[in-house]
């Protein structure tokens, strides 16, 4: 089992250079295997929209609490870092035009020489959606071609170039570089809660993330996934597994457990305390009691 660390979401630390930066090497000290880094490119006051990952229907934090740019943030990071993996979770994909996006996942993946990891979802707050141009309706769609797009411009073609004719994008001759660090490209794992992102992630990713569900629709949506995979000629077994947790609750029986029902990574959250010293001795414990 790899433990991932997710960054604080809206506290005013990621936001402090100094602050995130000793975060992460404190991370990086104690053995955890990546970083992760939310995303909303904008907030809503008043928002309609239903967060699905709360009984409430609403995020824990306000509107106008900062969330940073997640690759921007992890760029930041990958310099005051030297081994810890860097991954988003979860980069909303219609806010993205997959060539800029390709472009600049590519970038930091080879600075960082081949630290990126790309999990991505199609987003469930609208008025975020369409405030970044995109149609809400076919999000779904649009994400399965966004990632198509970045696998065609990461791929060496040669000085011809890369083509796509998609129902979002069209393109010929094209050239992106730099590539990503790795042959294989920049991994990318699928985000959600539904069947439709258990499919993308059995098609086009390399794992998946499930947010929000019981064991029992767990082990169903994992079974989705994989049996997409197959059905496409693709290895199931080669497809990770990421769920969250609490770092203070998870404990080394429950891990196991996960584990066992074919769980690769946890991202383990720190909770909301804004004190540094506090929050590095609570990785010191977590590292020592799941780590190590």
């Amino acid at each position: 089992m790899d433990y991932a660390i997710a960054l604080p979401f809206g506290g005013q630390g990621v936001v402090d250079g100094d602050w995130v930066c000793e975060f992460a090497r404190h991370a990086e000290s104690c053995g955890f295997e990546s970083l992760v880094a939310a995303e909303h490119s904008v907030m809503v006051s008043g928002t309609s929209s239903r967060y699905p990952y709360s009984p409430t229907g609403r995020l824990s934090v306000a509107a106008d609490s900062p969330v940073p740019d997640p690759l921007e943030l992890l760029s930041y990071l990958a310099a005051c870092t030297t081994r810890i993996g860097l991954a988003t979770g979860v980069l909303i994909l219609p806010n993205h035009h997959p060539v800029v996006l390709a472009k600049r996942a590519a970038t930091l993946d080879t600075l960082s020489r081949g630290r990126l990891r790309l999990c991505v979802g199609v987003g469930w707050l609208r008025e975020e959606i369409e405030a970044c141009g995109a149609d809400f309706a076919t999000r779904g769609r649009r994400a399965a071609e966004q990632v198509e797009v970045m696998r065609v411009l990461w791929a060496d073609t040669g000085p011809e170039g890369a083509a796509h004719e998609g129902e979002f994008f069209r393109f010929r001759g094209a050239l992106c570089r730099p590539g990503p660090w790795r042959a294989t490209g920049v991994p990318v794992h699928f985000g959600g809660h539904s069947t439709a992102a258990a499919r993308r992630a059995g098609r086009y990713g390399e794992g998946f993330q499930p947010l929000g569900v019981d064991e029992p629709e767990l082990l169903r949506l994992i079974g989705v996934m994989r049996r997409e995979a197959q059905r496409y000629g693709r290895d199931p077994d080669a497809l990770e597994v990421t769920l969250y947790r609490g770092l203070t609750e998870l404990t080394e029986q429950e891990a196991a457990r996960l584990a066992a029902l074919g769980v690769h990574r946890i991202v383990l959250q720190v909770g909301e305390e804004a004190d540094l010293e506090r929050l590095k001795d609570r990785m010191s414990v977590g590292a020592e009691r799941l780590v190590r």
